[in-house]
Protein backbone atom coordinates (compact mmCIF):
# COMPACT_ATOMS: atom_id res chain seq x y z
CA UNK A 1 0.00 0.00 0.00
CA UNK A 2 1.44 3.47 -1.05
CA UNK A 3 2.11 5.79 1.81
CA UNK A 4 -0.38 8.66 1.43
CA UNK A 5 0.77 11.78 0.29
CA UNK A 6 1.02 15.27 2.74
CA UNK A 7 1.07 18.61 1.03
CA UNK A 8 2.24 21.41 3.29
CA UNK A 9 1.44 24.73 2.25
CA UNK A 10 0.28 28.22 2.83
CA UNK A 11 -3.37 28.92 3.29
CA UNK A 12 -5.78 30.87 1.59
CA UNK A 13 -8.02 34.05 1.39
CA UNK A 14 -10.19 36.35 -0.50
CA UNK A 15 -11.94 32.68 -2.34
CA UNK A 16 -8.52 31.26 -2.94
CA UNK A 17 -7.30 27.86 -1.72
CA UNK A 18 -4.36 29.63 -1.41
CA UNK A 19 -2.47 33.13 -1.53
CA UNK A 20 0.68 31.52 -2.37
CA UNK A 21 1.60 31.09 -6.42
CA UNK A 22 3.85 27.95 -5.44
CA UNK A 23 0.91 26.00 -3.59
CA UNK A 24 -2.02 27.15 -5.41
CA UNK A 25 0.17 25.54 -8.55
CA UNK A 26 0.69 22.04 -6.56
CA UNK A 27 -2.83 22.34 -5.50
CA UNK A 28 -4.41 22.85 -8.84
CA UNK A 29 -2.30 20.08 -10.49
CA UNK A 30 -3.76 17.44 -7.85
CA UNK A 31 -7.32 18.25 -8.84
CA UNK A 32 -6.04 18.28 -12.40
CA UNK A 33 -4.33 14.67 -11.95
CA UNK A 34 -7.00 13.05 -9.56
CA UNK A 35 -3.22 13.01 -6.56
CA UNK A 36 -4.94 11.98 -3.20
CA UNK A 37 -3.05 14.67 -0.99
CA UNK A 38 -3.91 15.77 2.12
CA UNK A 39 -3.37 19.51 2.61
CA UNK A 40 -1.87 20.63 5.66
CA UNK A 41 -2.42 24.37 5.40
CA UNK A 42 0.32 26.70 8.15
CA UNK A 43 -1.56 28.00 10.67
CA UNK A 44 0.29 29.57 13.51
CA UNK A 45 2.77 26.51 12.79
CA UNK A 46 6.37 26.17 13.85
CA UNK A 47 6.53 24.34 10.68
CA UNK A 48 6.55 27.39 7.93
CA UNK A 49 10.40 28.24 8.35
CA UNK A 50 11.65 25.18 8.04
CA UNK A 51 12.22 25.85 4.20
CA UNK A 52 10.43 26.65 1.08
CA UNK A 53 6.62 25.91 0.87
CA UNK A 54 4.91 23.69 -0.73
CA UNK A 55 6.49 20.54 0.69
CA UNK A 56 5.10 17.23 -0.37
CA UNK A 57 5.83 14.53 2.79
CA UNK A 58 5.27 10.74 1.52
CA UNK A 59 6.65 8.14 4.21
CA UNK A 60 10.34 8.83 4.25
CA UNK A 61 9.88 11.20 1.40
CA UNK A 62 9.82 15.15 1.49
CA UNK A 63 9.95 17.11 -1.60
CA UNK A 64 9.94 21.03 -2.37
CA UNK A 65 9.59 22.81 -5.54
CA UNK A 66 6.34 22.86 -7.36
CA UNK A 67 8.40 21.29 -10.42
CA UNK A 68 9.75 17.97 -8.51
CA UNK A 69 6.73 17.69 -6.68
CA UNK A 70 5.48 17.62 -9.71
CA UNK A 71 7.03 14.84 -11.14
CA UNK A 72 7.25 13.11 -8.09
CA UNK A 73 3.11 13.01 -8.82
CA UNK A 74 3.68 12.12 -12.40
CA UNK A 75 5.71 8.72 -11.33
CA UNK A 76 2.73 7.77 -9.00
CA UNK A 77 0.58 7.63 -12.16
CA UNK A 78 -1.00 11.01 -11.28
CA UNK A 79 -0.10 12.55 -14.76
CA UNK A 80 -2.66 15.66 -15.97
CA UNK A 81 -0.27 15.64 -19.42
CA UNK A 82 -0.75 12.16 -20.62
CA UNK A 83 -2.81 13.03 -23.80
CA UNK A 84 -0.57 16.17 -24.75
CA UNK A 85 1.51 15.81 -27.63
CA UNK A 86 5.19 16.69 -27.39
CA UNK A 87 4.72 19.78 -29.37
CA UNK A 88 2.37 20.59 -26.60
CA UNK A 89 4.56 19.65 -24.08
CA UNK A 90 6.96 22.05 -25.58
CA UNK A 91 4.91 24.67 -25.57
CA UNK A 92 4.36 24.00 -21.64
CA UNK A 93 7.78 24.68 -21.26
CA UNK A 94 8.17 27.45 -22.98
CA UNK A 95 4.88 29.15 -21.57
CA UNK A 96 5.78 28.77 -17.74
CA UNK A 97 9.39 30.01 -19.13
CA UNK A 98 7.53 33.22 -20.33
CA UNK A 99 5.62 33.15 -16.73
CA UNK A 100 8.56 33.23 -14.63
CA UNK A 101 10.53 35.94 -16.61
CA UNK A 102 7.15 37.99 -17.03
CA UNK A 103 4.92 37.46 -14.38
CA UNK A 104 6.56 36.55 -11.56
CA UNK A 105 8.42 39.72 -10.84
CA UNK A 106 5.40 41.86 -10.92
CA UNK A 107 3.94 39.33 -8.79
CA UNK A 108 6.43 39.34 -6.40
CA UNK A 109 6.55 43.52 -6.74
CA UNK A 110 3.05 43.70 -6.03
CA UNK A 111 2.47 41.16 -3.05
CA UNK A 112 5.89 41.89 -1.32
CA UNK A 113 7.77 45.42 -1.86
CA UNK A 114 4.74 47.74 -3.22
CA UNK A 115 4.84 49.56 0.45
CA UNK A 116 1.33 49.89 0.39
CA UNK A 117 0.49 46.46 0.29
CA UNK A 118 2.93 45.05 2.02
CA UNK A 119 2.31 46.89 5.24
CA UNK A 120 -1.58 46.59 4.64
CA UNK A 121 -2.15 43.21 3.50
CA UNK A 122 0.81 40.97 2.90
CA UNK A 123 2.70 41.45 6.02
CA UNK A 124 -0.25 41.29 8.20
CA UNK A 125 -1.83 38.14 6.33
CA UNK A 126 1.23 35.87 6.73
CA UNK A 127 2.21 37.18 10.03
CA UNK A 128 -1.26 35.84 10.71
CA UNK A 129 0.07 32.18 10.03
CA UNK A 130 3.33 32.33 11.85
CA UNK A 131 3.72 31.84 15.76
CA UNK A 132 5.22 34.46 17.56
CA UNK A 133 8.07 35.58 17.21
CA UNK A 134 8.88 34.14 14.33
CA UNK A 135 5.99 36.41 12.84
CA UNK A 136 7.81 39.97 13.19
CA UNK A 137 10.60 37.69 11.24
CA UNK A 138 9.65 35.83 8.53
CA UNK A 139 7.37 38.08 6.29
CA UNK A 140 10.31 40.72 6.18
CA UNK A 141 12.84 38.00 5.14
CA UNK A 142 10.16 36.57 2.63
CA UNK A 143 10.34 40.80 1.34
CA UNK A 144 14.09 40.81 1.42
CA UNK A 145 14.04 37.28 -0.54
CA UNK A 146 11.23 39.01 -3.38
CA UNK A 147 13.62 42.07 -4.13
CA UNK A 148 16.47 40.36 -4.34
CA UNK A 149 14.67 37.93 -6.63
CA UNK A 150 13.63 40.75 -8.24
CA UNK A 151 17.11 42.19 -8.66
CA UNK A 152 19.00 39.05 -9.70
CA UNK A 153 17.02 38.76 -12.64
CA UNK A 154 15.90 42.28 -13.70
CA UNK A 155 18.89 44.56 -11.88
CA UNK A 156 21.45 44.65 -14.88
CA UNK A 157 21.94 47.13 -17.41
CA UNK A 158 20.70 49.28 -18.85
CA UNK A 159 18.17 49.02 -15.67
CA UNK A 160 20.17 50.66 -12.14
CA UNK A 161 17.43 51.83 -10.47
CA UNK A 162 14.21 50.25 -8.54
CA UNK A 163 11.97 52.81 -9.81
CA UNK A 164 13.24 51.68 -13.99
CA UNK A 165 13.22 48.31 -12.36
CA UNK A 166 9.58 48.96 -11.35
CA UNK A 167 8.08 50.16 -14.68
CA UNK A 168 9.94 47.61 -16.69
CA UNK A 169 8.61 44.91 -14.54
CA UNK A 170 4.80 45.89 -14.95
CA UNK A 171 5.13 46.53 -18.66
CA UNK A 172 6.71 42.87 -19.08
CA UNK A 173 3.86 41.50 -16.93
CA UNK A 174 1.30 43.16 -19.03
CA UNK A 175 2.61 41.78 -21.91
CA UNK A 176 2.61 38.54 -20.68
CA UNK A 177 -0.91 38.71 -19.64
CA UNK A 178 -1.98 39.87 -23.09
CA UNK A 179 -0.17 36.61 -24.98
CA UNK A 180 -1.87 34.35 -22.15
CA UNK A 181 -4.93 35.97 -23.14
CA UNK A 182 -4.43 35.27 -27.21
CA UNK A 183 -3.46 32.14 -26.90
CA UNK A 184 -6.25 30.72 -24.43
CA UNK A 185 -8.64 32.81 -26.75
CA UNK A 186 -12.77 31.24 -26.04
CA UNK A 187 -11.11 27.65 -24.99
CA UNK A 188 -11.61 26.35 -21.77
CA UNK A 189 -8.16 25.48 -21.09
CA UNK A 190 -4.97 25.78 -23.12
CA UNK A 191 -4.98 22.69 -24.41
CA UNK A 192 -8.72 22.26 -24.93
CA UNK A 193 -11.38 20.90 -22.68
CA UNK A 194 -9.11 19.50 -19.95
CA UNK A 195 -6.64 21.09 -17.94
CA UNK A 196 -2.50 20.62 -17.52
CA UNK A 197 0.61 21.36 -16.14
CA UNK A 198 0.55 24.47 -18.20
CA UNK A 199 -3.29 25.59 -16.29
CA UNK A 200 -2.08 24.64 -13.34
CA UNK A 201 0.99 27.12 -13.46
CA UNK A 202 -0.98 30.03 -14.85
CA UNK A 203 -3.95 29.46 -12.63
CA UNK A 204 -1.27 29.38 -9.50
CA UNK A 205 0.36 32.82 -11.19
CA UNK A 206 -2.82 34.73 -12.01
CA UNK A 207 -5.65 33.92 -9.27
CA UNK A 208 -3.40 35.73 -6.22
CA UNK A 209 -3.24 39.00 -8.68
CA UNK A 210 -6.95 38.62 -9.12
CA UNK A 211 -8.99 37.80 -6.37
CA UNK A 212 -6.44 39.20 -3.18
CA UNK A 213 -7.54 43.04 -2.52
CA UNK A 214 -4.62 45.29 -2.63
CA UNK A 215 -4.87 49.07 -2.28
CA UNK A 216 -2.47 49.16 -4.85
CA UNK A 217 -4.14 47.39 -8.25
CA UNK A 218 -2.26 48.33 -11.41
CA UNK A 219 -1.57 44.31 -12.79
CA UNK A 220 -5.16 43.56 -11.48
CA UNK A 221 -6.90 46.32 -13.26
CA UNK A 222 -4.85 45.36 -16.55
CA UNK A 223 -5.23 41.34 -16.03
CA UNK A 224 -9.50 42.34 -15.66
CA UNK A 225 -9.81 43.57 -19.10
CA UNK A 226 -8.90 40.39 -20.48
CA UNK A 227 -12.35 38.60 -19.19
CA UNK A 228 -11.21 35.34 -20.71
CA UNK A 229 -8.29 35.02 -18.12
CA UNK A 230 -10.91 35.80 -15.23
CA UNK A 231 -13.44 33.47 -16.42
CA UNK A 232 -10.09 31.01 -16.83
CA UNK A 233 -9.62 31.54 -13.16
CA UNK A 234 -13.31 31.51 -11.71
CA UNK A 235 -13.88 28.28 -13.73
CA UNK A 236 -11.31 26.50 -11.52
CA UNK A 237 -11.99 27.64 -8.51
CA UNK A 238 -15.63 26.79 -9.12
CA UNK A 239 -15.16 22.98 -10.71
CA UNK A 240 -12.48 22.11 -8.91
CA UNK A 241 -12.36 23.88 -5.49
CA UNK A 242 -15.71 24.17 -5.17
CA UNK A 243 -15.52 27.53 -3.91
CA UNK A 244 -18.08 30.72 -4.68
CA UNK A 245 -16.57 33.32 -7.18
CA UNK A 246 -19.23 35.94 -6.11
CA UNK A 247 -17.84 39.24 -4.06
CA UNK A 248 -18.70 39.61 -0.70
CA UNK A 249 -21.35 41.50 0.34
CA UNK A 250 -21.05 44.89 1.85
CA UNK A 251 -21.08 43.88 5.36
CA UNK A 252 -18.94 40.79 5.35
CA UNK A 253 -16.62 43.12 3.80
CA UNK A 254 -16.39 45.77 6.44
CA UNK A 255 -16.10 43.32 8.59
CA UNK A 256 -13.15 41.62 6.90
CA UNK A 257 -11.54 45.01 6.37
CA UNK A 258 -12.03 45.58 10.62
CA UNK A 259 -10.31 42.64 11.22
CA UNK A 260 -7.42 43.24 8.96
CA UNK A 261 -7.20 46.67 10.96
CA UNK A 262 -6.76 45.05 13.73
CA UNK A 263 -4.67 42.55 12.68
CA UNK A 264 -2.21 45.09 10.81
CA UNK A 265 -2.43 47.61 14.80
CA UNK A 266 -0.80 44.24 16.10
CA UNK A 267 1.52 43.48 14.09
CA UNK A 268 2.99 46.69 14.05
CA UNK A 269 2.64 47.20 17.83
CA UNK A 270 4.66 44.21 18.42
CA UNK A 271 7.01 45.34 15.83
CA UNK A 272 7.43 48.21 17.83
CA UNK A 273 8.25 46.92 20.97
CA UNK A 274 11.01 44.37 19.60
CA UNK A 275 12.49 47.28 18.00
CA UNK A 276 12.66 49.30 21.57
CA UNK A 277 13.79 46.05 22.85
CA UNK A 278 16.75 46.42 19.95
CA UNK A 279 17.25 49.38 20.86
CA UNK A 280 18.30 48.76 24.80
CA UNK A 281 20.48 46.49 24.12
CA UNK A 282 22.69 48.30 21.10
CA UNK A 283 22.83 51.19 24.05
CA UNK A 284 24.18 48.74 26.73
CA UNK A 285 27.75 48.39 27.45
CA UNK A 286 27.92 44.65 27.20
CA UNK A 287 26.77 45.36 23.57
CA UNK A 288 28.14 48.28 21.60
CA UNK A 289 26.56 49.67 18.79
CA UNK A 290 26.73 47.65 15.50
CA UNK A 291 26.60 49.36 11.72
CA UNK A 292 23.42 47.81 10.34
CA UNK A 293 23.88 46.49 7.19
CA UNK A 294 21.20 48.13 3.93
CA UNK A 295 20.24 46.59 1.59
CA UNK A 296 20.98 47.86 -2.24
CA UNK A 297 18.03 48.96 -4.02
CA UNK A 298 20.51 49.40 -7.01
CA UNK A 299 22.11 46.58 -9.41
CA UNK A 300 25.72 45.79 -8.33
CA UNK A 301 25.48 46.31 -4.98
CA UNK A 302 25.61 43.73 -2.59
CA UNK A 303 22.72 42.03 -0.88
CA UNK A 304 22.59 41.26 2.82
CA UNK A 305 22.39 37.37 2.27
CA UNK A 306 20.69 35.08 0.11
CA UNK A 307 17.22 34.13 -0.33
CA UNK A 308 15.76 31.30 -0.90
CA UNK A 309 13.88 31.22 -4.16
CA UNK A 310 10.47 31.88 -3.64
CA UNK A 311 9.17 30.59 -7.04
CA UNK A 312 10.21 27.24 -9.57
Amino acid sequence: MAAPMELRCWGGDWGLPSLHPESLIVMAYAKFSGAPLIVNTINNSWRAPKGDLPVLVSGDIVISQPAKILNFLRKQKYNADYDLSAKQGADTLAYIALLEEKLLPALLHTFWIEAENYCSVTKPWFASKIVFPLSLYLPGKMSRGALNRILLTKGGPPLYSLTEVEAQIYRDAKECLNLLSKRLGTSQFYFGDTPTTLDAFVFGFLAPIYKVCFPRVQLQEHLKQLPNLCRFCDDILTCYFRLTVSSHSPAGQDTADANLQKLTQLVNKESNLIEKMDDNLRKSPQHPPRKLTTLKLAAGGEESSPMSRLSP
